[in-house]
């Protein structure tokens, strides 16, 4: 029997995955644990395993494509299985889903428009999530939060057992817990209803009582769309509508053009004429991707006598698509730029003795450290004298870290990651020079576990390898700290009331004043230049 595999949850904060690459062809053989394909996410790019065996009969998502989660990905069967009913039962929802990222607003919406039950402004009903490819339903195991509790995004909702694994559903939304339909130690299916969060004293009882206003009405509108005997009617239709379409150009019928709501919307906002773009969805449907990679070259044809006249200048604009990454980090720094009162503190650091040391270490066969390494080091030595600043802000909580956690900015080709290497503090510079290595290798190579990223206390992100002397970084969230680490620059200084040529690195530390007070931050600074400036302290 034909197994359908959807877009998999590869990561707590994934909405939707981009196909790097197949590794298996239609028509391949399948084992348990073979790697079907490498999916780009918000945070990596990951290798996908199969869980089934038998032949790959079908691939919903071509390589390069973006597909929301829980999207026909591909489906696996015995060799020369008829599947015809299950793609032509899943295609077209698969295609409105790509074609749209609001399709299950909108199906959630009509449902509660039919029963009569309108979700109060400012009001969000979180269904159990699917936190696994496989996963049918969940158990909870803990709730974090309780009725009344005032959460705000990112905090930890409760925590969820699935068929592979506990693991903690984070909120997205922030208000008051209003309701939760789902006690610990109950088990319900995906989707349903879980909790309700929004502003304090609104009144659900409607949406407790019409079950949330989740989608299971609109499901049971469509289902019987699914069974055989309503297909075979609906092909006669298909059947005219195609000879229509073909008989016209594009995707015109009648005058009539067939066109997605969301890309008629997005055509409205930039003044686009449906009637020149064209279309490829099902019988030349336009949807959201065929408006926006339309460009007007009809109109730019139909201009030779402007471009022969003398131009004083051309402007073009390029439109490029936001990858899984760049939404991460828009998403991520904004949220702790705008959330985290933030303030920033310099300090100069005498670099001598650090890079006579460093030279001396590196004069040892088969080592290699640098001074990222060594401000590294010397960051979690300093930060088990400072504990303050190894810590997290919560509504209700500090959270002070006994362990210790440095993650290291690494610039890549499509943004930004930070790999953390674990208790640093226990970590010899070698060690800390293999690990950042190592995992700075992973990340350029798209290759980063999310286990590899996870888990940061403090973060370190150095620039000066580019030239640049100063510059502030945004707190790279939950820790309440990162240092901005500059080059090393040779100038004139003071020693021993003498004037001579000295080498000096500019470290800034950027704090969350909610956990860190300017006077914390300050010392912590000091013991830190402590520690530079006199490496061997660090090996004592």
């Amino acid at each position: 029997m034909a197994t359908i595999i959807n877009m998999p949850r590869l990561s707590d904060t994934m909405e939707e995955g981009v196909v790097a690459k197949w590794l298996k062809n239609v028509g391949d053989k399948i084992e348990e644990g073979d790697i079907l394909a490498e999916i780009e996410t918000d945070k990596a790019t990951m290798e996908f395993e199969s869980f089934y065996e038998g032949t790959l009969l079908y691939v919903g998502i071509k390589e390069g494509e973006t597909s929301p989660v829980d999207v026909l990905l591909a489906i696996i069967g015995e060799e020369g299985e008829d599947i015809s009913a299950i793609i032509n039962g899943n295609q077209e929802s698969a295609k409105e889903e790509t074609a749209t990222e609001e399709a299950k607003e909108e199906t959630t919406t009509e449902a509660n428009a039919a029963d009569g039950v309108a979700i109060p402004e400012g009001v969000e009903v979180i269904t159990m999530p699917r936190l696994s490819d496989t996963m049918t339903d969940g158990t909870i195991a803990t709730w974090l939060k309780k009725v009344g509790d005032v959460v705000t995004e990112g905090d930890m909702l409760a925590e969820i057992e699935t068929d592979k694994a506990t693991m903690e559903f984070e909120c997205f939304y922030e208000g008051t817990i209003l309701y939760i339909g789902v006690q610990e130690g109950e088990t319900a299916p995906v989707d349903s209803l879980l909790t309700i969060i929004g502003p304090a004293g609104t009144d659900v009882s409607a949406l407790v009582a019409n079950g949330g206003g989740v989608s299971a009405p609109a499901e049971e509108t469509a289902a019987p769309v699914a069974k055989a005997p309503e297909k075979a009617a609906a092909k006669p239709a298909a059947k005219v509508e195609e000879t229509k379409t073909t008989s016209t150009t594009n995707n015109t019928a009648n005058g009539r053009i067939f066109v997605s709501p969301l890309a008629k919307k997005i055509a409205t906002d930039k003044g686009i004429n449906l009637a020149n773009v064209s279309g490829s969805g099902e019988n030349g449907r336009i949807i959201k991707k065929d408006v926006e990679n339309y460009t007007p070259a009809a109109a730019v044809e139909a201009a030779p006598a402007v471009a022969s006249a003398p131009a004083a200048g051309v402007e073009s604009s390029e439109e490029v698509k936001n990858s899984q990454m760049r939404k991460a980090i828009a998403k991520s720094l904004g949220n702790s730029k705008f959330t985290a009162p933030d303030f920033s503190l310099n300090i100069e650091v005498d670099m001598d003795n650090a890079m006579a040391s460093r030279k001396t270490i590196n004069a040892i066969p088969d080592v290699k450290v640098s001074f990222n390494d060594m401000v590294v080091k010397a960051c979690a030595m300093a930060l088990k004298k400072h504990p303050q600043v190894n810590t997290s802000w919560t509504d209700a909580n500090t959270i002070y870290h006994s362990h210790i956690h440095v993650g290291v900015a690494v610039a890549v080709a499509d943004g930004l990651l930070v790999p953390v290497i674990k208790h640093t503090d226990q970590l010899s510079l070698t060690q800390i020079g293999a690990g950042v290595r190592d995992l700075a290798g992973k990340a350029r190579n798209k290759k980063l576990a999310p286990a590899d990223m996870q888990g940061s206390t403090f973060t370190v992100s150095n620039l000066g390898m580019f030239g640049i002397q100063n510059f502030n970084s945004i707190i790279n969230q939950p820790n309440s700290a990162i240092l901005s680490v500059g080059a090393i620059v040779q100038k004139p200084v003071v020693k021993d009331g003498q004037i001579v040529v000295g080498n000096t690195m500019n470290l800034t530390l950027t704090c969350d004043h909610r956990t860190v007070d300017g006077a914390v931050g300050a010392q912590f600074l000091q013991t830190l230049k402590t520690f530079i400036e006199n490496p061997v302290t660090m090996l004592a």
